[in-house]
């Protein structure tokens, strides 16, 4: 199955993060991963819903 790319404003659009947050993360290595293909920057879907995935929060469990 081909990899899904989207762009920046795509992605941050996509996990309701905004283009400057996303930008911040990525400066200080943080996830989510991402693609560099030349001066363009990527995002994998599969990569986006692993990170929304990590920070869900079960409110029962919540401390």
């Amino acid at each position: 199955m081909p990899q899904v790319l989207i762009g920046e404003k795509e992605a941050a659009s996509y996990i309701g993060l905004s283009v400057k947050t996303m930008q911040a993360r990525r400066m200080n290595h943080l996830p989510p991963v991402f693609v560099k293909m030349g001066r363009s920057v990527r995002y994998r879907l599969e990569d986006l819903d692993a990170f929304v995935a990590a920070h869900v929060v079960d409110p029962s469990r919540a401390a």
